[in-house]
């Protein structure tokens, strides 16, 4: 077995013995950067509320245009209970294959410099504060990277649901430099992709370092929707160039 199967094995007993919970709250896992990093590729995965379906869905950005790159994302969900998590994680690699071996994504699997999960209490859910590098030194600029949420009324595709929905906007600045705070992303409108979004959490940074031009920030967001057994957690991911 190589060793993607046997992570992937791994995972699958893990969430074989975990508890139940009120809805779904995907994983999330980077597989990084082209060379150069004009794109980014990564792989959420778990098991859909109410139905017990195990799914698995492979992005992949153009940080440029932030934009998907066409024919993905690849979506993978078994609508079989008894199906395996292991087996929608690796038909969702095989499709996304050629997507990844073009780009060459394995040359720079980035750098996890912050991560926030749900399950995290003693982190605030609108907030990161890192350094773009792991170093037990903290050397380098302090970053502080801030999301504010907004609602606008509900499109037509969620009347239904919801009477609103919720967007977001990010803004960085240098740690205890108030002065240099700038917003780096706003939702000028709501994708249907986020299935109708009540709210936001900060989860994450992965970082690249291009040989020439500015650091890459890669700031993941995790956006949660009502599920059909409480709120369910999605991943999205947005290019920053501080």
């Amino acid at each position: 077995m190589t060793a993607f199967g046997r992570a992937i094995a791994a995972t699958a007993i893990l969430a074989w013995h975990a508890p139940a919970t009120a809805a779904d709250i995907a994983s999330i896992r980077p597989l990084g950067f082209s060379a150069n990093g004009d794109t980014f590729a990564f792989e959420q995965f778990g098991i859909q509320d109410g139905s017990g379906f195990p799914y698995a869905d492979i992005f992949v950005i153009d940080t440029i245009k932030d934009k998907y790159l066409p024919g993905t994302p690849i979506r993978v969900r078994l609508d079989d209970e008894t199906r395996s998590l292991a087996e929608a994680r690796s038909m969702a690699m095989e499709k996304a294959a050629p997507f990844l071996d073009s780009s060459k994504f394995a040359a720079d699997p980035g750098q996890w410099v912050a991560f926030n999960p749900v399950s995290e209490l003693s982190s605030p859910a609108q907030e990161l504060r890192y350094v773009p590098f792991p170093t037990e030194s903290q050397y380098g600029t302090r970053y502080t990277l801030t999301l504010e949420t907004f609602t606008q009324p509900a499109p037509a595709s969620c009347k239904d649901r919801v009477d609103e929905v919720a967007g977001f906007r990010l803004q960085i600045s240098e740690d205890d430099k108030p002065e240099t705070e700038r917003l780096v992303y706003e939702d000028k409108s709501i994708p249907g992709s986020r299935n109708c979004p009540s709210g936001y959490r900060l989860g994450g940074v992965v970082t690249h370092f291009p040989f020439e031009g500015p650091t890459l920030h890669m700031v993941l967001v995790m956006t949660y929707s009502f599920g059909f057994e409480g709120q369910d957690g999605r991943w999205i991911a947005i290019p920053v160039r501080p």
